[in-house]
């Protein structure tokens, strides 16, 4: 972020903000717009003076087409203005911007007047995002008040009025929050007091700043994309990480007092019992995000040696509303798995770890079966979404209500099909038998590696092998793996050997196409961008049903399964990869080896 090379370049132009004039008269001398687009901007002067738009923005507006054929949008004005100015174009990762750190630098009022916000601070130095590359009074100033060098990026207008109101406001909402508690605890700095932790309580969760808090971390969190939200509770601060394409990134750090009353706030949205903080809790909030979309999230707390940890998983309605090519199934699978579902009775499994996607592949199911003919009743722990075409019933083991006692409360209901949310002993596993030998399609989960897995599991929770022959379906055993960023993944090479080792014992070459993950803005410079579901399908046919009646291990199912077509997890990512949508790396982490 050196500013030496762009001296000279000031130097050619008048020091001050940009004006639509001289703007106009630079980009027809480049040769970015044509005449006619020139003398349509020096018309229009007089209007942008009185829009309050910077002249970027303003020529943005009018939608040009530049010489070359290209949109001249802001981004390509601002890369222009850059070339021109020597300063380079910032990328903000609002995840790694200390906001506490940089709104420290200089006033809302400061920063807004000049066009500049401060995004990166060390001990040297203090980077400022600008809009306005040839007015330079404050910089001076600034590295006389502050004591450190000033270094110069370019940021959009939109952008950076954007992020300056959102994080001047966020910190304006933690400061007023913790001079609050300060005031209603003014003397807590002797061990004494310190000792007194109900002191913490003294700040309101209903207070206006807690509330701003609040609505920012949920609406934040909403655009990032996060799945999870964690509120931990560190010795002296609250620690906000967010949980995005299966990776935890640390968001912001507020003070303990200000976490734990923004954890307050959040428990009386859900319902949850303020006052009760030693035992774990669980609630829901349902909200709106920026587009107006229902969003619920599902809250649970649990206690800490420093206060209330608080996670909130975020479920979008949405889920139940793709289809199974949406879900990452290619068009083999998806035949494989709606064969299973339209079978009229039986049991069917999704297996593998937390965070897989299987809840998300058994909404998306069931939505397809609960038509206007069929009663699709479910019983889980918790209710992950609430879903109006199906009758959900919650486990409440306090009061007696668990999942096999839920199994035989729906077989009363008259249903059609089953959701059981996870079958975890075998007095579940033996009611879903049951439901299945009484006519009706059970769906439901289990926590093994890989399919094969599934079945073996079933007969060490006790059932007898002539009832899983008779009851089982199939099983699909998933994983989600992270999808390659599409604005920067770029193609690569994967050699014959390291292809063969990846998907061994199949033995095929290498990929027709194979990329690898760059890294860039839209992506914050993961190379990521969303996850997509691989699967490994087993259906039960009489080669496992023998397998299954003599008793055989899971290594026994697994070799007869490969030679009746099942294609492990393995395979599927290679497809994936081959697809040009992850990579070997990403498969490799989430799924075993077939064999």
């Amino acid at each position: 972020m050196d500013n030496t090379s762009s001296t000279a370049v000031f130097q050619a132009y008048p020091a001050g903000p940009l004006r639509l004039d001289s703007l106009t008269e630079w980009l027809a001398a480049d040769g970015v717009i044509d005449g006619a687009q020139a003398n349509v901007l020096i018309k229009l002067a007089p209007i942008s003076v009185n829009s309050r738009q910077h002249p970027i923005e303003f020529v943005a507006a009018q939608r040009f087409t530049s010489p070359d054929g290209q949109p001249l949008d802001a981004a390509r004005l601002l890369h222009w203005l850059s070339v021109k100015s020597g300063l380079p174009i910032y990328n903000v990762d609002p995840l790694k911007i200390d906001v506490a750190a940089v709104t420290e630098q200089v006033s809302y009022s400061y920063a807004e007047r000049h066009g500049i916000l401060a995004v990166e601070v060390n001990a040297l130095e203090v980077v400022f995002a600008t809009f306005e590359p040839f007015e330079t009074g404050w910089v001076e100033e600034l590295a006389r008040l502050l004591q450190r060098e000033i270094k110069r990026v370019l940021l959009e207008p939109a952008q950076l009025k954007r992020h300056a109101l959102e994080f001047y406001s966020l910190a304006k909402s933690v400061k007023g929050a913790r001079q609050e508690q300060n005031e209603a605890a003014p003397n807590a700095q002797n061990l004494e007091q310190l000792m007194e932790l109900g002191r913490k309580g003294n700040l309101d969760a209903n207070d206006q700043h807690v509330v701003s808090i609040v609505d920012w971390l949920l609406q934040y969190a909403f655009d990032q994309r996060a799945s999870d939200i964690h509120l931990e509770p560190r010795r002296e601060s609250c620690s906000v990480r967010f949980r995005i394409d299966g990776v935890l990134h640390s968001v912001y750090d507020m003070p303990d007092s200000v976490g734990l009353a923004v954890t307050s706030r959040l428990k009386i949205l859900g319902r949850m019992d303020v006052s009760e903080k030693r035992k774990p809790q669980d609630g829901r909030i349902k909200t709106r995000n920026s587009d107006g979309g229902e969003i619920e999230l599902r809250l649970s707390t649990m206690p800490t040696v420093f206060g209330e940890k608080l996670v909130m998983r975020v479920f979008s309605p949405d889920v139940t509303a793709r289809d199974l090519t949406s879900l990452g199934l290619n068009r083999d699978e998806s035949r494989a798995w709606r064969s299973m579902l339209e079978r009229p009775n039986g049991i069917v499994l999704v297996t593998g770890p937390t965070g897989s996607g299987k809840t998300s592949t058994l909404y998306t199911s069931l939505k397809m079966l609960a038509t206007s003919d069929v009663n699709v009743c479910t019983v889980e722990d918790p209710i992950e979404l609430v879903e109006p075409a199906f009758n959900q019933m919650q486990v409440q083991p306090a009061i007696g209500v668990d999942f096999a006692s839920g199994i035989r409360t729906l077989l009363r209901q008259d249903p059609d099909i089953i959701m059981v949310g996870e079958i975890r002993d075998a007095e579940t596993a033996m009611m879903a038998v049951q439901a299945a030998l009484t006519g009706h399609l059970v769906l439901s989960t289990l926590h093994t590696n890989d399919a094969p897995s599934a079945v073996v599991r079933l007969a060490e929770f006790g059932i007898p092998h002539y009832l899983i022959n008779a009851t089982l379906v199939g099983v699909m055993a998933q994983r989600l793996v992270r999808t390659l960023c599409p604005h920067c993944k770029a193609p690569a090479r994967v050699d014959s050997a390291t292809w063969t080792d990846f998907i061994a014992p199949w033995k095929a070459g290498p990929p027709g196409r194979a990329h690898d993950a760059v890294g860039c803005l839209e992506c914050r410079k993961t190379g990521f961008s969303g996850r997509v579901g691989i699967y490994e399908l087993l259906e039960m046919d009489e080669s496992m049903r023998a397998l299954v009646r003599d008793g055989a291990d899971v290594e026994a199912m697994k070799k007869q399964a490969f030679k009746t077509g099942m294609k492990p997890l393995r395979l599927g990512g290679a497809a994936k990869v081959a697809d040009g949508l992850t990579t070997v790396a990403e498969v490799i982490k989430v799924a075993p080896a077939p064999l």
